[in-house]
């Protein structure tokens, strides 16, 4: 199987393949790339000036990336400061996070690791989940033991219906349902020095949802986390049946509700800023196997 990949203008349609990693069309690494844009030398707010595609590899160690003012790939070791380090390895299971100048990889049972892309070298962070949320560490599949590696991957997945990072209101968070019981909510966010997490609001979902016209009985699945908010860190949109439901956190109620569409399988948040229509996707040139962004084709 051949892989591609392409930086893409949401709005305009336009969009950018980038060079194949090492020359191979077949290295697909973790598949949990991130992308993060910078304006006036990360000074800035409006269009981007220049961007970074980046993966975690080694285990942390070091950085596959891709720069658009060097327009190639490189592998680059990170750089690792005192307190960078997760207590174990870590085991990504959901989308990467941009924010604050740097990139976030997310594993839900144990903590983020972030870094800033542009950095020469890159500098690594690692931070744990909030005290309590921490889970213990599965055994590892040893040998041909594909069975329980694939039970590995099942837990992995369960996990993050219930858990999620993600930015609103220009912090990072972290939220989580407790299945069974009230199915407590609680939602953190990252303190300014991002060394530790912050409990801001909890709310016990069942009532709320059974108040809200949504009759769940003893025995209903717990309601998942569908997406953050980007812009109010109060409201949480959850998957409840076919439903994504939106609960007001500060007042505990329903506050809004939509059908599902075709297969769920995630959402994803977004902001558009006004110029992003206009903006081009930042780049050095043509290089012998990249394609220039001079086409404009449908992003789906």
């Amino acid at each position: 199987m051949e892989i591609h990949r392409f930086v893409c203008n949401p709005v305009s349609g336009q969009m950018l393949r980038l060079p194949d990693i090492a020359g191979s069309r077949s290295i697909l690494l973790q598949n949990h790339m991130g992308l993060l844009t910078q304006a006036d030398g990360g000074r800035g707010h409006g269009p981007p000036d220049r961007f970074a595609v980046a993966e975690l590899v080694f285990d942390g160690r070091a950085l596959e990336r891709f720069l658009s003012d060097e327009g190639e790939w490189k592998t680059v070791l990170n750089s690792v400061p005192s307190r960078s380090l997760l207590p174990r390895r870590m085991e990504v299971n959901q989308e990467t996070v941009a924010f604050g100048g740097r990139l976030w990889w997310v594993d839900l049972t144990l903590g983020v690791i972030s870094v800033d892309p542009f950095g020469d070298p890159p500098e690594i962070c690692g931070i744990q989940l909030p005290s309590g949320s921490v889970l213990p560490a599965r055994a590892p599949a040893e040998g041909e033991d594909f069975s329980k590696a694939e039970e590995n991957v099942k837990f992995m997945l369960e996990v993050a219906k219930y858990r999620r990072v993600g930015v609103s209101q220009g912090r990072l968070r972290y939220d989580e349902i407790t299945p069974g019981g009230p199915f407590l909510l609680s939602s953190f966010a990252l303190d300014d020095h991002a060394s530790s997490w912050k409990l801001e609001q909890q709310v016990e979902l069942r009532q709320v949802l059974v108040d809200g016209g949504y009759q769940l009985q003893h025995n209903s699945p717990a309601p998942q986390i569908a997406v953050l908010d980007p812009l109010n860190a109060g409201a949480m949109h959850l998957k409840v049946g076919e439903h994504v439901v939106v609960v007001d956190m500060h007042n505990g109620k329903v506050i809004g509700a939509s059908p599902l569409q075709d297969d769920y399988f995630s959402l994803v948040p977004c902001v558009l800023p006004p110029w992003l229509g206009e903006s081009r996707i930042p780049t050095t040139g043509k290089k012998d196997d990249m394609e220039a962004p001079d086409d404009l084709v449908i992003c789906l």
